[in-house]
């Protein structure tokens, strides 16, 4: 029920930017107002949350460490599982942001009869989804064409570096393939392992089916649709909304608007889903904190300041009353005058 429900849910995207293309001057709806407005909700909204996350206060020297922190100097020090310097934190996250480390290094545990439970190797999710990652990081680049007069040389390189197998006419991307496929191995993960189905929620199918339909709108734009859209005037719309001068000319194609649709709901969803981890990732204290507290006292920023008290100090206050009370004091109170 939970896919069922993020399935419909894309399919009825789907119906209604087919819908509203179809009725004349929808199509400025659907191509201006709707891109600019989900452009605006993304940067509004991934800015506030990366703000948020900033301003939280770490109470705890909370990073996470798999091996041999600083200590003697005879004692081999694990630079990129205990990280001291920030050196060695920089290169701890560029591994965990452009090879997934963390991701690399998990297991998958089994329970058998006995009771006994086993740990095996759980590469192929690491290597699906850096694919997945990939292919949609070259996908985005790629698409930079439409939005630059004239394009980069550079693109054009990381284009024929995509196509380098020439497979059809028109050439087939890697990306392309590598997307897809990354995207099924994740929805096919949730449905045949019990434990990752019974924690599923609806907010982690509807953003696999969101991805499905911009990937599967675009492949059919590119490979089979090429005579029902105009390349030209989604060039001239695409530039237009860089420089703020958009216009729509003659008819694009359905499908161009359904994909365009799918992208703006992704872009305006994203700040408020779990695929907020792209930025969240910079922020988790457990991988930019360095381990050095043994060098280093942390400080609870929620803890308010609170000034030192000396022992002398605090018997000059109370001394008096410690007197009265018959406590012993180190220095004794001064004898009362005959006015006192």
């Amino acid at each position: 029920m939970k896919y069922a429900l993020s399935f419909a849910a894309v399919i009825a995207l789907v119906v209604i930017a087919w819908l509203g293309s179809q009725i004349p001057g929808m199509q400025y709806l659907f191509g201006v107002a709707l891109p600019y407005l989900a452009i605006a909700v993304f940067l509004g909204g991934f800015i506030n949350r990366v703000v948020c996350w900033a301003k939280s206060p770490v109470p705890f020297s909370i990073q996470t460490t798999c091996g041999q922190a600083k200590s003697l100097d005879f004692i081999k020090h694990d630079k990129l599982e205990a990280p001291h310097t920030t050196t060695q934190v920089v290169a701890r996250m560029a591994l965990e942001i452009f090879c997934f480390r963390s991701l690399f290094r998990n297991t998958h545990a089994e329970m058998h009869d006995g009771p006994k439970i086993t740990y095996e190797s759980s590469k192929w999710l690491w290597l699906f989804a850096i694919v997945f990652h990939y292919s949609f990081f070259m996908i985005a680049i790629r698409h930079m064409r439409l939005f630059l007069n004239p394009v980069p040389d550079w693109i054009y390189w990381l284009e024929f570096g995509d196509g380098l197998f020439q497979v059809g006419a028109p050439t087939w991307y890697m990306s392309d393939v590598g997307i897809v496929a990354g995207l099924f191995f994740l929805f096919a993960r949730r449905l045949s392992n019990a434990k990752v189905r019974y924690i599923s929620l609806a907010n982690d199918y509807f953003p696999l089916f969101l991805l499905f339909g911009v990937a599967l709108t675009g492949i059919l734009m590119r490979y089979f649709l090429r005579t029902d859209i105009d390349i030209v005037n989604i060039k001239q719309l695409a530039v237009g909304l860089v420089t703020l001068h958009p216009t729509i000319g003659a008819e694009i194609g359905s499908i161009f608007y359904i994909h365009l649709f799918l992208v703006c709901v992704l872009l305006a969803y994203f700040p408020f889903s779990k695929l907020m981890h792209a930025g969240g990732v910079f922020m988790s204290p457990t991988r930019n904190m360095k381990n050095n507290s043994r060098e280093v006292r942390h400080i609870n920023p929620w803890n308010p300041r609170i000034l030192p008290h000396s022992y002398a100090g605090y018997e000059d206050e109370f001394r008096e009353f410690m007197v009265d009370a018959g406590l012993p004091v180190e220095k004794e109170l001064p004898p009362k005058t005959d006015e006192e």
